[in-house]
């Protein structure tokens, strides 16, 4: 059979560049009908608590809308470092994601200096937030302040000897006292433990004075009266918790520092995973995030459902909490490495 035109050697070589043509198509093809498998969510702490939770519920209801097994992998340890390396350095394919917090996406870099395996910035590509919660300031029902001014005023006559415990140097515990600190004058003494539990036992023993924690872990406490709640560390009140709707936000307390203490949880995937996925990650996440079910199952954890309305929209919220979580370190003087 012959071909007008086309020489043996022309037929040669264009037959030699079809299974190059046929290997470029492939990763746009797989990209266009992500995900084609199972996808990984990465939880850079234990089982059992708040993220890890999170992560589980958004496992359950990403996997029909998907079409693929999600299964969670925790990989804790130095500060949620070790997690987030994981998703730093797997494929660029997008089934690999890590669920972050505000501390590791924000404030390690300047806490691990020295030690920060990864850039968030550089190393991750952003997905979305999915979660904001803050921090519950409660003290033993015990001591004798029932108001944070009373507190505050206790601070500043007896400076020092008012303790407050928290789960690790450099969480946002710690750096929420760091803040108000600066914002009242007053001087609230830290202690580190290694961990919210040993500190929630130490203040229900009453050697130590207060916290400021997550709000699922103080609240069966207050609930119950053995710790009082004195202020939340967000702007605005928690009007999703119906025994903190009264107590006073930081903006009611220091209407003119701009404290906003908030614990968001976000979606990242590895640097240069494709824009298809990405995307297709994004829509789905937003979907669940949006949903009744989602709220109803998060709120009496202490969160509010959250998204942003691109990826490149959490990219620019993302550099924007870097800024100021590096504030934020810096005035606490804590550092990890």
């Amino acid at each position: 059979m012959t071909f007008p035109g086309l020489s043996r050697r022309s037929l040669l070589g264009a037959a030699a560049t079809l299974p190059l043509a046929s290997s470029l198509a492939a990763p746009a093809l797989a990209q266009e009908s992500w995900p084609q498998r199972p996808v990984r969510i990465v939880v850079p702490f234990a089982p059992g608590g708040a993220v890890d939770i999170t992560a589980r519920l958004l496992a359950e209801r990403l996997q029909p809308i998907l079409g693929q097994t999600i299964t969670v992998d925790n990989r804790g340890g130095a500060g949620g470092n070790i997690g987030g390396d994981v998703v730093a350095k797997a494929p660029k394919d997008g089934y690999t994601v890590l669920l972050g917090t505000a501390t590791i996406l924000a404030a390690n870099k300047f806490l691990f200096r020295r030690s920060m395996p990864f850039d968030p910035i550089r190393d991750l590509t952003p997905v979305t937030r999915v979660t904001t919660g803050t921090v519950l300031l409660v003290v033993n029902a015990n001591k004798p302040w029932r108001s944070f001014a009373e507190l505050v005023a206790a601070a500043k006559r007896d400076r020092g000897a008012i303790t407050m415990g928290s789960s690790g140097a450099g969480t946002v515990s710690h750096l929420t006292l760091a803040r108000i600190n600066a914002a009242a004058g007053m001087e609230i003494t830290h202690v580190p433990y290694r961990g919210g539990g040993p500190a929630i036992a130490d203040l229900l023993a009453g050697n130590i004075d207060m916290m400021f924690d997550v709000i699922p872990a103080l609240m069966p406490h207050v609930r119950e009266g053995r710790f009082r709640a004195l202020a939340v560390g967000s702007a605005e009140r928690v009007t999703y918790v119906p025994e903190l709707r009264e107590v006073p936000s930081m903006k009611a307390l220091f209407p003119n520092q701009g404290i906003d203490m908030q614990s968001w949880y976000a979606v990242n995937a590895p640097s240069g995973t494709p824009e298809a996925a990405v995307n297709r990650l994004h829509a789905a996440l937003v979907q669940i995030a949006r949903s009744d079910d989602f709220k109803q199952r998060m709120e009496p954890l202490g969160f509010t459902p959250v998204w942003d309305e691109s990826p490149a929209a959490y990219g620019r919220y993302l550099q924007a909490q870097e800024q100021f979580w590096k504030g934020l370190v810096e005035a606490s003087g804590a550092t990890l490495d």
